[in-house]
């Protein structure tokens, strides 16, 4: 017998972002273009002590809400082309989950506070989880990038525009008339 998965899920933050990114525009789209842009993530205090041997680890893998991200699409023109592709070979934010990822280097923990840099998210950003980076769990040497090949250097200079927080809503997000 198979378990059925629930149509939805709800997830409550465990705290936010603080970081000098106030817009969308002109934002790094990846932390390699945030290279030295320090920001912090401030837990919610019921989760602080989670922080507890945290401060072990030079990287942080983070997990966040794309609050400002409206609707989605299936096939999106990414920042690093000019050819639409399916959302699942993207790195765009306009997904079915709104959900971001970013690996961030470490700075320090204080508090309820978790110091870290090259940061390419916006502030007040909701954040879902943190995870410890281990290049033994998380580091695999990569044989193919798909249409990123030749493309992905240049994230460190690309900028974010406004074109996924004015997403189309999907049909399945539509008002029922």
């Amino acid at each position: 017998m198979h378990a059925v998965a629930p149509e939805s899920f709800a997830y409550r933050p465990i705290g936010h972002f603080r970081t000098p990114h106030k817009a969308i525009a002109g934002m790094p789209i990846q932390p390699i273009g945030a290279l030295g842009v320090s920001g912090s993530i401030v837990l919610l205090p019921g989760f602080a002590q989670g922080l507890q041997d945290l401060d072990g680890f030079s990287h942080v893998i983070v997990l966040y809400h794309l609050h400002q991200v409206r609707g989605h699409s299936l096939m999106v023109t990414p920042f690093l082309d000019t050819q639409a592709h399916g959302i699942f070979a993207t790195r765009s934010p306009s997904r079915p989950n709104p959900i971001g990822l970013s690996v961030l280097r470490l700075a320090g923990v204080s508090g309820c506070c978790v110091h870290v840099e090259n940061v390419d998210v916006l502030d007040n950003t909701p954040v879902l989880d943190i995870k410890p980076y281990v290049p033994d769990f998380d580091r695999w040497d990569a044989d193919r990038i798909g249409w990123f090949a030749g493309k992905s250097g240049q994230a460190v200079q690309h900028r974010s525009d406004t074109r996924f927080a004015d997403a189309p809503l999907a049909e399945e997000d539509l008002p029922v008339a």
